[in-house]
């Protein structure tokens, strides 16, 4: 009996636990389906015209957004570091350009103190200002004009003397005031200390108004006159700027000046007519090239350089030959000798062509009309043909008269 009541007992008790069981992970799983449900999904509904959208789809937008924004600010960052970078960049190319200037006008005034120091070392024949005991380097001139000229020129520089060159008081007073300096520019004879000396000589006592140079004179060695002539005005004056011009040319100093002080602000200046002539091979010819086959083919032309009438040159041009006298190549004609220098050099070549304007009536016509020549001569002559008859003539039409010399503008 006992056996059959358990028998019939167990098994109602076991399913009246097994529905408890059922009903209560039912109730279980549907509070978890509700609960977690809660949480990751979100009713769409409207309001105010603005629609809630599902978590899941929030978070990607918020991570778009957030990829935007980002995106948005390292653009405006890159935007700003160009804007910097361009900046710096141009900073340092402005200094750069400033240091290579600077460094530039350091080598060319090294350059002039070693110049004079070697030619105190060699003793080297200076100028008659030295001698006398004048110190031109205590100050910083503007301009030194060398007239080149030779033995036989005596009446030419007569002539020059009445016209457009200060004699006297007033060319002291053009050195102290305008800074100005004006020479005759000649060597010695192949006879150190002969007649041809001592007439320079008596000539200089009497006006006072040459720059003797180590150098025998003589018509093919106008390059080494040249080259001897700027190395030895820059040991003399520490000027902004050095000419030279001929003896037969017709210059009016005041507007020289003020072309020239146009000009003061740029570096390694070289300013004159600028001309490209043919390259002449045949021997006998005027201005023949020995050494033509340098030049390339036949019928070729010349590099671009001024003419030898007149022109100028800034201080580190000329201290530039001061130092590297002694390994320029000479050519046959001076003016491409002093072009042929300059090659490879970062000059500015200035062409002005009030620098060699044709005597009256092409000087006086442009005097009239307000353009005065800074320079007169004949292109058929090389200079003022006849110029110890006709330089006064030429002074009278196109000179810029006395008074324009000392006001002019520097």
């Amino acid at each position: 009996m006992s056996f059959k009541n358990r028998g019939v007992v167990e098994p109602q008790s076991r399913s009246v636990i097994s529905q408890k069981w059922t009903l209560f992970l039912c109730i279980g799983s549907f509070c978890a389906g509700m609960f977690f449900t809660a949480r990751m999904w979100t009713v769409p509904e409207t309001k105010g015209g603005i629609t809630r959208t599902t978590t899941v789809e929030a978070e990607r937008l918020n991570l778009v957004s957030e990829g935007c924004a980002t995106k948005f600010l390292q653009q405006k960052d890159v935007k700003l570091v160009s804007k910097d970078v361009f900046g710096e960049v141009s900073k340092t190319h402005h200094a750069l350009q400033t240091l290579d200037k600077t460094i530039s006008n350091l080598e060319m005034e090294l350059a002039a103190a070693k110049a004079t120091q070697e030619s105190i070392l060699n003793g080297a024949p200076l100028s008659q200002d030295i001698e006398k005991g004048d110190s031109p380097r205590k100050r910083k001139y503007f301009v030194v004009v060398g007239i080149n000229t030779a033995f036989s020129s005596r009446k030419r520089r007569d002539s020059v003397r009445a016209t457009w060159m200060p004699q006297g008081e007033k060319r002291k007073k053009l050195e102290e005031e305008k800074g100005i300096i004006m020479r005759f520019v000649i060597g010695h004879g192949a006879t150190l200390g002969g007649i041809l000396d001592r007439a320079i000589e008596a000539e200089d006592q009497k006006h006072g108004d040459f720059l003797r140079l180590d150098h025998v004179e003589g018509y093919l060695e106008l390059s080494a006159k040249t080259k001897t002539y700027f190395a030895t005005a820059v040991k003399l004056w520490d000027a902004e700027y050095y000419v030279k011009v001929d003896d037969d040319v017709h210059v009016n100093i005041g507007t020289l000046a003020e072309t020239l002080a146009r000009h003061r602000k740029k570096p390694r200046v070289y300013i004159g007519c600028m001309k490209s002539g043919p390259v002449l091979a045949q021997k006998g010819v005027r201005y023949h090239e020995p050494e033509y086959w340098k030049f390339g083919e036949t019928g070729n032309k010349y590099f671009r350089h001024a003419t030898g009438q007149i022109y100028a040159i800034s201080k580190d041009l000329a201290s530039y030959i001061s130092v590297n006298q002694h390994v320029l190549h000479k050519y046959a004609n001076e003016d491409v000798s002093l072009g042929a220098w300059f090659i490879g050099l970062d000059v500015h070549h200035i062409d002005d062509r009030r620098l060699c304007c044709g005597t009256p009536p092409d000087c006086e016509w442009k005097a009239q009309a307000g353009n005065i020549c800074v320079a007169s001569f004949d292109w058929t002559c090389s200079g003022i043909c006849r110029s110890v008859d006709r330089l006064k003539e030429v002074h009278r039409r196109c000179g810029e008269g006395e008074n324009a010399l000392w006001k002019a503008a520097i």
